[in-house]
């Protein structure tokens, strides 16, 4: 790599932990998720410190609330009942809020959930910064990735102690030291890849785990394996987000000194 270019790559990178910074802090942000709650845990339909009261109708969830439980639907007071689906935008677009709180419907494995995303949480206001090692042009590494001929699922515990199935598309090849090593990643509807891996600096120097975000690969499968953008998942970030494990195989004989390490806090 010239050193021109090893200026960009590092420009580039301090940009976007910048960005990454800005987006973990936000007002909607990892942060600010102060709970998830299984509408199956609630036979009553009462969730604690949720107002209104929420069941389940098939493919669908339905809330009812008073007027003086102060929630919002589509922006406007809401008294009665009404029917909602999963939200799948942004959660500050969420359908339902209780003030600046956003109460997210959440569909998984045929179970439904409300999220809570607070912008006053606790976590939040704690925030200082993700902690990263500074960039090193030696972690980013050409590799190679190859589909699998039929997709696959593997069970994997998450971080909420359920297991459940991690879907993955293919792996990707690089070398460390002079050591080839692979990671399983799962492909996203863009075609970028997304792995869940960990390495030896895992609860020892860095989060239990972390995941990796490469671009899309070339036709010919070449990728870049940048691991200065190893990314804290968002359980790192509130003990309410379902974050899978890394699948069998995803855990290198290595460490991995790069990218983001941990959260830190005031």
């Amino acid at each position: 790599m010239s050193t021109n270019t090893q200026q960009q790559a590092e420009q580039d990178w301090n940009l976007w932990r910048e960005e990454r910074n800005a987006t973990v802090a936000a007002p909607y942000g990892p942060l600010s998720l102060t709970g998830t709650h299984w509408i199956s845990d609630f036979p009553e339909g009462r969730i604690p410190a949720v107002p209104g009261q929420w069941r389940e109708d098939g493919d669908e969830l339905v809330l009812t609330a008073a007027a003086e439980d102060g929630l919002t639907v589509d922006e406007k007071p809401f008294a009665g009942e009404v029917r909602l689906t999963a939200d799948r935008g942004p959660i500050e677009a969420s359908r339902v809020a209780c003030g600046e709180r956003r109460l997210v419907v959440l569909s998984r494995e045929g179970l439904w959930a409300v999220r809570d995303f607070d912008p006053g949480s606790a976590a939040r206001r704690a925030f200082r910064s993700v902690q990263a090692t500074p960039y090193d042009a030696r972690w980013a590494l050409p590799g190679t990735f190859r589909a699998y001929d039929t997709a696959r699922t593997v069970r994997v515990e998450n971080a909420d102690g359920v297991e459940r199935g991690l879907g993955l598309g293919g792996e990707i090849a690089f070398v460390v030291d002079g050591t080839e090593h692979t990671l399983q990643v799962a492909v996203e509807p863009d075609g970028s890849l997304w792995a869940v891996f960990a390495d030896t600096t895992s609860g020892n120097g860095s989060y239990r785990f972390r995941f990796l975000r490469p671009a899309a690969p070339a036709e010919d499968g070449s990728v870049t394996v940048d691991l200065n953008r190893a990314l804290l998942p968002p359980c790192a970030f509130a003990d309410h987000f379902i974050c899978p494990f890394p699948p069998p195989g995803n855990t290198l004989p290595v460490a991995v000194e790069a990218g983001e390490r941990n959260r830190i806090d005031n």
